[in-house]
């Protein structure tokens, strides 16, 4: 059996990410535990977060260095490249818009279900799927 486990998701800070990603999309913060020191010698932890019952999940990294600040928000270069699918996509939409989550357009009915995009706090573009 094989899978993907995790995706590195750059951030500028670990706190306010994972409020984000646990407080506003109802993620489960996984582990949180110091790491080895970075290449520059800065503190690091190992943070994962993920969406209940789910097997994937998001590695949030905090960008070291200026090519990997330059990559915050924009890591697939403006285009989707998160993709969120929930049981109950209303009650989900309505807990971002509560949050203030910029949800660009409205949904939409598509052959693989209902799809809105939105952004997270770092500017990636996601679709939430239901």
């Amino acid at each position: 059996m094989a899978g993907i486990e995790l995706v590195s998701l750059l951030v500028t800070e670990y706190d306010p990410a994972i409020a984000f990603f646990v407080d506003v999309l109802g993620f489960e913060l996984i582990e949180d535990i110091a790491a080895v020191s970075t290449r520059t010698g800065a503190a690091k932890r190992w943070v994962v977060v993920r969406p209940k019952h789910a097997h994937t999940g998001l590695l949030l990294a905090r960008a070291d260095s200026d090519a990997e600040r330059a990559a915050i928000g924009n890591q697939h270069g403006g285009r989707v490249g998160f993709f969120l699918r929930v049981d109950d996509f209303d009650a989900q939409l309505a807990r971002m818009r509560a949050a203030n989550v910029m949800v660009l357009g409205e949904p939409r009915q598509e052959a693989y279900g209902r799809v809105v995009v939105f952004v997270d706090l770092l500017g990636n573009r996601w679709d939430l799927l239901g």
